[in-house]
């Protein structure tokens, strides 16, 4: 295949075709922002105590519970132990109230009759609905993981079917099986069915997210290519996840938001006749005839000529002699692909565990939980921006590294600050969180054109399967802290200050055309000094692109 992005440059930069396409792939970003995390408020656990069965004056009832003094010298009443219930019938009976009595001394027992759940906030949850507390507290971080563990499914099988059997297809089946379960797991009759759902849920999720960015990379200019994978797709993920409280804030029933959520999917019906197929993966994989018939469509809309032959027969020779299929193991079969493919899983992974660690912290704050829902997502804002700008002048290694020593320089400052300085350890880490955030945004750009068109999707979905692996682990990192609290600081900081010392070692693709074929992207070299070998001196590690 020859240079794909000279032989469409008569469609300009700019022009109708290019800024619909823009806006509408952003609006799908959207409903990742407003799915990705509705477990935050669907598996909230309500104030609760023990359920008293027996009938007990109202002074008894109000000291059944015992109390508990937490880290911060607040008293709170234990919510899975009570009273014996059987000692405070037969004080009641006697006339004792608990003002005359020594109530510590009484034994506990378990809350055998179930849980009373405060409905100030939430009128239902699935801890409230299917007693998730106390001795069955561990199944909803457990839910909660299925999401990522789907992640990791979806990001491997996804980039496979997208490389087969084109972007289009896999990203509305994706959103419209996403839509379809979500409203399935509204009716979930039990906490394990739940779980099921939600592992799908997230294959398809992260599914519709990779292959709308691959989408969109392949499809876009080069100028809006840059937009809408910094600016654009991060930020209209911010704008799902900002909407997503005042959704959960109006509908206090689980089920009942779950059942909305999946009802808006419907606006995206009409984009199907709206967005196309990528015409870089349709000359990839030899469809050329429908590859130009929608770059003449794009250049009609843009109000420019397009020539009599875009591709020459030459080109579309080679295109047909290079139609196979690639399968995970042709991003691991010479050194070269090899190096950057496992500095990019480092990176990923790295980062994940980072933002997804720093986030889980957020939840601990006090405080109104819709409110620190929309403040947390409008903090990367800030983040999205700065990096846009960045991206668009300058290299991606050096900014790569560059944020992930801040990210992670500010977590290993945490544990020097003394216990007095709350304030400035918060400020430490929501610096680093911004660190974060912006490499999160240059990673996936930069590993998008690391990759050939006939691997980008298959290697964005590795990669992201190391992004799973990350972010499944981070909640353990984050419980590490119950036995130092700077335990995990230390490990996210020195994992990601690693990790930035690996990136040194990837290709730089800064103001470079996306690499189209294997033999292209054999042509990066990862050490400035051995840019001028050719492939053939790589000991017979040359691909040949030919394959059953």
């Amino acid at each position: 295949m020859g240079n794909y992005d000279e032989d469409t440059a008569f469609l300009g930069q700019t022009g109708p075709f290019f800024i619909r396409l823009f806006c509408l792939l952003n609006l799908i970003y959207i409903s990742t922002g407003l799915h990705g995390l509705y477990i935050v408020f669907v598996a909230a656990s309500p104030a609760h105590r023990c359920r008293v069965d027996v009938n007990l004056t109202e002074d008894w009832l109000e000291a059944s519970a015992p109390t508990e003094t937490l880290s911060n010298g607040d008293l709170q009443l234990r919510q899975c132990w009570r009273y014996s219930l059987q000692a405070l019938r037969n004080l009641s009976g006697q006339g004792y109230s608990p003002d005359h009595v020594n109530i510590t001394s009484i034994p506990l027992e378990r809350c055998e009759d179930g849980w009373i759940y405060s409905a100030d906030v939430y009128h239902s949850t699935i801890v409230s609905e299917w007693d998730l507390v106390c001795d069955n507290e561990w199944r909803v971080p457990l839910a909660s993981s299925t999401l990522y563990m789907g992640y990791l499914l979806g990001s491997i099988i996804s980039g496979q079917l997208s490389d087969r059997f084109g972007r289009k297809k896999v990203l509305f089946g994706s959103l419209a099986a996403e839509a379809l379960l979500m409203f399935a797991q509204s009716f979930s009759p039990s906490w394990l069915i739940f779980c099921v759902l939600y592992f799908f849920i997230g294959a398809f999720q992260i599914s519709l997210y990779i292959t709308a960015f691959v989408l969109g990379s392949e499809v876009l200019s080069g100028s809006l290519r840059v937009l809408f994978t910094t600016l654009g797709a991060f930020l209209h993920y911010c704008v799902g996840y900002m909407l997503l409280p005042w959704v959960a804030f109006a509908i206090r029933h689980w089920r009942t938001l779950l059942r909305v959520l999946s009802g808006l999917t419907v606006v995206y019906i009409p984009l199907w006749w709206l967005i196309p197929e990528s015409p870089r993966w349709l000359l990839s994989q030899g469809y050329v005839q429908k590859s130009e018939a929608i770059l003449r469509d794009a250049a009609r809309k843009n109000r420019v000529p397009a020539p009599e032959v875009i591709f020459s027969q030459s080109q579309v020779k080679e295109t047909e002699s290079q139609k196979s299929k690639y399968s995970a193991l042709d991003v691991l079969r010479t050194s070269n692909i090899r190096r950057t493919t496992f500095m990019c899983l480092l990176l990923w992974m790295a980062i994940n565990i980072g933002y997804f660690g720093l986030s889980l912290n957020t939840t601990n704050l006090s405080g109104d939980p819709f409110l620190n829902c929309f403040l947390s997502a409008v903090s990367e804002v800030p983040a999205y921006i700065v990096s846009t700008f960045l991206l668009k002048s300058c290299p991606r290694r050096p900014v790569l590294s560059a944020f992930l020593v801040i990210g992670g320089g500010f977590l290993l400052l945490v544990q020097l600050i003394p216990d007095g300085l709350q304030t400035l350890a918060l400020a430490l880490e929501m610096a680093g969180k911004f660190g974060f955030t912006m490499s999160f945004t240059v990673v996936y750009i930069y590993t998008a054109e690391l990759y050939p068109t006939v691997l980008r999707n298959l290697g964005m979905g590795m990669c992201s399967s190391a992004a799973r692996i990350g972010s499944i682990t981070a909640p353990y990192i984050i419980f590490l802290g119950t036995f130092n609290r700077h335990l995990p600081y230390v490990l996210m900081g020195s994992l990601t200050i690693t990790s930035s010392l690996a990136n040194i070692f990837l290709p730089e693709t800064f103001g470079k055309v996306l690499p189209e074929n294997l033999e292209q992207m054999q042509k990066s070299r990862s050490f400035p000094g051995r840019d001028k070998q050719s492939v053939e001196d790589r000991g017979g590690e040359k691909i040949k692109e030919e394959k059953l």
